[in-house]
């Protein structure tokens, strides 16, 4: 990206690591140069919060503007302009943009167009299009019999940083009920019982047969390459034990409190949905992310399905719960996922740091993005 002049910001409120000050930020070359007072002479924040740029680890939302209908495709990098349009106005800068690996039969998209799609992010990042910093999160679903195969043929990417590895066959992790299961799958597909029965078998089938040695295969790879790996949706200490053997940083998405406690303790950053910060409730039934925050053991904050919801849910957290200050709440949505994507100059508004910033103002408790700066330039 093109750095711009240097760049004063001032009568701000700024968000930094653990406080909250008024004062103003000096911009040059892409970095944060200076935080000082707001004597100097600058572009006047009316008293607007200043905020890091936020960092999303995990949203499938670019799948949303390439396969909006059934059957309807996008032009690729049409889609991944809307998409990222859609993040850089919700406040992020920094996102991983997740594509699956390995054929889920809930989707009527194959790995091609997963490669079609990271083509397209690849174009739009080298011609300088795009408002925010994109990379490749590759969700592999491990149950899936092309799981591998898909996976390697994206594997050596260079946007790809991230991979998690994923099981929705019935009875496991996120659906460890089978009426949540049913629930879910019945509703979204449209099966008959008899349908619903003959899927369950064969997703089960496949999950015994495929996903133990999918995901050893996976993890030896990213360890080996410096891929951060993630594994989704652990609702066992079993399979906490399972993830801490492989080498997995981040929990991503745990079901119960217990499983989330046992990641915690053990390193793993723990990943949840703001969403679910938002409504206040999982929509799968599973634990509340503001359970885990409340219980000091939520780490990191996700938008999934609703990148807005990233900066909502941590307005909200910052104020609905007593033990989370709003300098915390916004370190769950920066700095946190920052670090654990392994990128240490962005998440912090501090010197040196890359100049990702949002100004953002509060109306009715909604927070407004006003103005968003990636490298000092304004993108938004």
């Amino acid at each position: 990206m093109t750095h711009t002049a240097e760049t004063v910001l001032t009568n701000a409120r700024i968000v930094l690591a653990d406080d909250v000050i008024t004062g103003s930020i000096v911009l040059r070359d892409g970095k944060i140069v200076e935080i000082g007072d707001s004597s100097a002479t600058g572009e006047d924040m009316d008293g607007d919060y200043i905020i890091p740029g936020l960092v999303e680890l995990h949203t499938d939302h670019l799948e949303n503007h390439y396969a909006p209908r059934p059957r309807v495709r996008w032009n690729p990098i049409a889609s991944v302009q809307a998409h990222d349009a859609q993040v850089a106005a919700s406040g992020i800068t920094t996102v991983f943009d997740a594509l699956r690996v390995g054929t889920d039969e809930q989707a009527d998209m194959g790995s091609a167009e997963m490669r079609v799609l990271a083509e397209a992010i690849t174009a739009g990042k080298a011609a300088n299009r795009l408002r925010a910093d994109h990379f490749i999160h590759l969700r592999c679903e491990v149950s899936a019999p092309d799981c591998l195969e898909n996976f390697t043929a994206l594997q050596h990417d260079p946007l790809v940083r991230l991979a998690s590895l994923m099981d929705h066959a019935p009875n496991q992790r996120q659906f460890a009920s089978f009426d949540a299961y049913k629930i879910y799958y019945q509703g979204k597909l449209k099966m008959s019982d008899a349908a619903l029965a003959e899927f369950s078998a064969r997703r089960t089938h496949d999950s015994e047969t495929y996903a133990g040695p999918h995901r050893a295969a996976i993890a030896a790879f990213c360890r080996d390459n410096g891929i951060v790996l993630a594994s989704h949706d652990d609702a066992t200490l079993g399979h906490v034990d399972e993830a801490i053997a492989q080498g997995i940083d981040v929990a991503e998405f745990p079901t119960t409190i217990e499983a989330a406690r046992a990641s915690h303790d053990a390193g793993l950053a723990v990943l949840m949905g703001a969403p679910n910060v938002v409504r206040g409730s999982s929509h799968s039934g599973n634990v509340s992310a503001r359970t885990l925050a409340e219980a000091g053991i939520l780490d990191i904050l996700s938008s999934d399905y609703i990148p807005f919801s990233l900066i909502q849910a941590a307005f909200t957290l910052g104020d609905s719960v007593d033990s989370i200050s709003l300098p915390h709440a916004v370190r769950l949505v920066t700095k946190h996922p920052a670090t654990a994507g392994g990128l240490d100059d962005r998440g912090e508004i501090a010197a040196g740091k890359r100049a990702d910033l949002v100004r953002v103002r509060l109306s009715d408790g909604i927070p407004i993005v006003r103005t968003v700066w990636r490298e000092g330039q304004r993108v938004i």
